[in-house]
């Protein structure tokens, strides 16, 4: 899995960071989206892909290994 984020689309309503923040935070400045982890660990692919679908602004993406 790789993340990928968008933050000119991102309006900073930090669902992102609440549900996956060891992958996600938000920047102090503009309080926008800051990518932590742009290929998480399998432990938190769950709570990654839950992040990205509760997003919003639909900043982030999601691309799934090849299996």
């Amino acid at each position: 899995m790789k993340v990928q984020v968008d933050r000119e689309r991102c309006c900073g309503a930090g669902m992102c960071a609440l549900t996956a923040p060891d992958v996600f935070d938000q920047s102090e400045e503009d309080g926008q989206v800051l990518l932590l982890d742009p290929e998480p660990r399998p432990e938190n692919a769950s709570a990654t892909r839950e992040a990205a679908q509760l997003c919003p602004s639909g900043a982030i993406s999601i691309v799934e290994d090849d299996a």
